[in-house]
């Protein structure tokens, strides 16, 4: 790699880093950089996702004294996590890249819409009541959503946070903390599956993966001392507006 591809990658991982720590989204900023720069889409897409998982253990270690008391969604929608990612993840490698390739707009416009409905998820899923312990069907609801859920994360992941925030809505989880908090957890075992998965069939560029883990981490470091400071509405929708457009010229270069 060049000097100035290697410093876009580290300035678009440790951007994820901050985006990720602050709103969430961040793979809408490294997946298409990786794809500029000449890679293809199921390769970027699955060095991508090695890039930024180690950022999902700063998460959960985070959020570790709300997830007291939730064994029984981490076990139950963790093992469903893991099932579905791995599902998700071999959708991919199993994929031809032309027609990934061909796909790629339309993910990344899912994405995007998808982090546009994580304000209104969040007010949903504050205002959700159960007493007592959650129904069976309540269980089976959300265990048959985090599993289609899982099935996308390790397929392409951008956006996943927002659908497994709505999968805990369907158990009346109101503590907005301690729904994050298993989110990441959630996001750590669809994403391992996936990790390993793509290793294994050799989808990953490592140096690009390694050099991003790191900007990403510091970029996470960063992000979470600056939460405070910068508007989330802010970066919402610079965040918007980035996937519309990468949508847009995506579209442009599969039609045209």
């Amino acid at each position: 790699m060049s000097l100035p591809n290697i410093l876009l990658l580290v300035a678009a991982a440790f951007t994820a880093g901050i985006i990720n720590a602050i709103a969430g989204g961040g793979t809408l900023i490294t997946f298409p950089v990786l794809i500029w720069l000449g890679l293809d889409p199921k390769v970027a897409n699955a060095t991508s996702t090695v890039a930024l998982w180690p950022g999902l253990f700063g998460g959960l270690f985070g959020y570790r004294r709300e997830l007291e008391n939730s064994s029984a969604v981490l076990l139950r929608l963790g093992l469903t996590s893991v099932v579905g990612g791995a599902i998700g993840a071999w959708l991919l490698i199993w994929t031809p890249s032309p027609t990934f390739a061909r796909l790629v707009p339309f993910l990344i416009l899912f994405a995007t819409l998808l982090f546009m409905a994580q304000g209104p998820i969040n007010r949903w899923l504050r205002l959700q009541s159960i007493t007592g312990v959650p129904k069976a069907s309540w269980w089976l609801g959300a265990i048959v959503f985090q599993f289609f859920s899982a099935m996308y994360g390790g397929y392409f992941g951008a956006g996943n946070g927002i659908m497994m925030l709505a999968a805990l809505g369907l158990l009346g989880m109101q503590d907005i903390n301690r729904a994050n908090g298993i989110k990441n957890f959630l996001g750590i075992c669809i994403n391992s599956i996936a990790v390993l998965s793509f290793a294994i069939t050799g989808l990953v560029i490592w140096p690009a993966a390694l050099l991003m883990a790191v900007a990403a981490l510091i970029g996470g470091y960063v992000g979470a001392h600056v939460a405070v400071r910068v508007q989330q509405s802010v970066i919402r929708r610079a965040i918007v507006t980035i996937g519309f457009v990468i949508t847009f010229v995506m579209l442009w270069q599969l039609w045209y």
